[in-house]
């Protein structure tokens, strides 16, 4: 996979971009993760990106022509193109398995009081928010998507079969992890975690999910027992 991010601060990515499991698969060639300014595309030697909004108002709105050309400089024929804003589709688990089943992704870093509208209406695909709520910015939001699709990339946790029981996969909660120590304090590990008989042990770990869902998620649970 390659993913592409359209952003007016590169620099903050770089952190989140070299540690753990995302340096892991970048480094193992799983992903490729490129960042742009987007003042690059601008029009004028200020890399001026945004201006006022028509019809007044408050704030300052990212104009449409540095989005576009940077978009359609970087677009392939697989390409999808992801804004990132609070007028989105809340990110869950379903659209980030979606998103990891590409093979291009361009996102783009919403900012100010808004984007231009026809960034929206010809020439992204889908929008995504990660709740609801205000941030400065669309970096923060674009890091979290790439850490939840990279994760989904075959080879790109290690692990394969680590997103198996992982929460939000089935609609379930994840269940209980204990370690070492067995007793710790007198708060003891479950005895069938113990007593090496694997039937026994998913089926422990499938009714505490079910437990944990039912009571911390009804509305997971809900979707649980219709899917």
């Amino acid at each position: 996979m390659v993913i592409d991010v359209l952003t007016l601060f590169p620099a903050m990515f770089k952190p989140v971009l070299s540690e753990s499991i995302l340096k892991r698969a970048q480094s193992k060639e799983f992903v490729k993760i490129n960042l742009h300014n987007l003042r690059n595309w601008a029009d004028d030697k200020r890399g001026t990106v945004d201006d006022k909004p028509f019809g007044g108002g408050a704030g300052m709105v990212l104009k449409p022509e540095p989005i576009f050309k940077s978009v359609e400089s970087l677009r392939r024929e697989d390409s999808y193109t992801v804004l990132l804003g609070p007028r989105g589709k809340a990110l869950n688990q379903h659209i980030s398995e979606e998103l990891a089943g590409r093979k291009h992704l361009i996102l783009i870093c919403g900012h100010y009081e808004d984007v231009d509208e026809r960034v929206r209406e010809h020439l992204i695909d889908c929008e995504v928010s990660i709740g609801d709520y205000i941030l400065t910015c669309g970096e923060l939001p674009a890091m979290v998507l790439i850490d939840s699709v990279v994760r989904l990339i075959p080879g790109g946790l290690g692990n394969e079969d680590a997103n198996l029981w992982e929460s939000f996969s089935r609609h379930l909660l994840e269940y209980p992890q204990y370690t070492r120590p067995a007793d710790f304090r007198g708060l003891k590990v479950p005895d069938v975690l113990l007593g090496g008989d694997h039937k026994k042990i998913e089926q422990w770990r499938k009714e505490q999910s079910l437990k944990r869902t039912r009571s911390q998620r009804p509305d997971l649970y809900e979707k649980y027992l219709r899917q």
